[in-house]
């Protein structure tokens, strides 16, 4: 080879290969939001209460104190999740060079492994706790607990299998005119609820169609639309005043499911579902000069990327967290305040925002891994081996 051509050949390579991709800090920061709001959600309208015999049994706070409802509006994020998501999967496919097959390959893995690997060690937890004679009613509400994080998968998967697809379609007829069809699915669903509580299928229908609406706002995103105030403004506001008029139809306030209440709005998600989300993704997205004037700071900037690195394994294992520290606190042989006692009061939820610290100190540890002198993982075979298993280094935003 002439060192005349050789210049050319190596200029050639180099702009085959894709350049770096920038991240977004503002939807890294959105996304670390979407997933303390679910953690911080999960803990504090989740309550194991300790019988006389015993026993741990679930109960809500929200039961008994209604008027906390519109605090769930802003601790359920799935919306923001599922939209931070869809940005992800279309800016990594994007830029993804060996083919949309693979691709679709590695982010799978990236999401099942974390699943199978809680599934694995959960059963060896749950046969021991059989051995040890552990009544069955905390059985019940333990593996309620442990399984009730997996059902976003369902939904995670399947848009991820169609982010090609959907991103065709978005930059052919638009977000609005793409989401349309789904909200439609969403809203038949609610009314076949109504009139036949029974009908099967409902669960998994509502649950892909509502998700894909913000999915759909997240690709668009990605691709340069949604940008000013002018759409996010939009967004906002149909959002609101979706809600003010399902609201005065008579759907539940909460944005998560009450126990004992007729209709849940998260299972399955409902249009009230759909509306929190894309009034959420509205104001997110008007915020989004103030969160980079906040992201510059050196602290925050740290804290949103530790939270989208570990992401996944802090979904699937805040709930084991919960249930472990009420689980072993209890065998003290009294029931602590805010932990095992009945939540009846404004006094119960001031009582565990209190172990609120204690919760996140056991689900760090949980997940962190082991560093090298640089601050930087030590290699994958020398992490913890939770955090090995729990899907740190996740399907972030690229």
């Amino acid at each position: 080879m002439s060192a005349r051509s050789e210049p050319g050949l190596r200029a050639r390579t180099l702009c085959a290969v894709p350049p770096p991709v920038r991240r977004d800090r503002v939807v890294d920061a959105l996304r670390a939001y979407a997933i303390g709001g679910v953690v911080l959600g999960h803990w504090l309208v989740t309550a194991l209460v300790l019988a006389a015999d015993g026993t741990l049994h679930t109960a809500s706070p929200l039961t008994e104190l209604p008027a906390l409802a519109p605090a769930t509006w802003l601790l359920q994020t799935l919306g923001l999740f599922f939209f931070t998501a869809g940005y992800a999967a279309t800016r990594s496919l994007a830029r993804y060079p060996h083919g949309a097959g693979r691709w679709l390959a590695r982010r799978l893995g990236r999401l099942l492994r974390p699943m199978l690997a809680l599934l694995g060690i959960g059963s060896g937890l749950l046969l021991a706790a059989i051995v040890l004679g552990t009544p069955d009613g905390t059985l019940a509400a333990a593996v309620t607990l442990a399984v009730s994080p997996l059902w976003f998968l369902l939904p995670l998967v399947a848009l991820s299998v169609l982010t090609g697809p959907l991103r065709a379609a978005v930059r052919r007829w638009g977000p609005l005119r793409c989401a349309a069809p789904a909200v439609a699915v969403v809203a038949a669903a609610d009314l076949a609820a109504r009139m036949l509580p029974a009908a099967p299928g409902r669960l998994p229908v509502a649950l892909l169609a509502a998700w894909a609406v913000p999915w759909l706002l997240g690709i668009a995103h990605a691709d340069g639309r949604l940008t000013g105030s002018r759409p996010a403004a939009g967004l906002a506001v149909a959002g609101g005043g979706v809600l003010v008029g399902l609201l005065a139809l008579g759907y539940p306030a909460s944005a998560v499911g009450v126990p004992g209440a007729e209709m849940s709005n998260l299972y399955p998600p409902s249009l009230f579902a759909v509306a929190l989300a894309v009034g959420q993704i509205g104001l997110a997205l008007l915020a989004r000069p103030a969160l980079t004037r906040l992201l510059d700071g050196l602290r925050p900037a740290r804290l949103v990327t530790v939270v989208n690195r570990e992401a996944i394994g802090i979904y699937l294992w805040h709930q084991p967290v919960l249930l472990a520290v009420t689980a072993l606190t209890a065998r003290l042989g009294r029931p602590l305040p805010g932990l095992h006692t009945a939540p009846t009061g404004l006094g119960w939820v001031a009582v565990r925002i209190c172990w609120l610290p204690l919760f996140a100190l056991v689900l760090a540890a949980l997940l962190a891994p082991r560093r090298g002198p640089s601050g930087g993982h030590s290699g994958p075979g020398r992490r913890h081996p939770v955090a090995r298993v729990s899907g740190g280094g996740t399907a972030g935003v690229r």
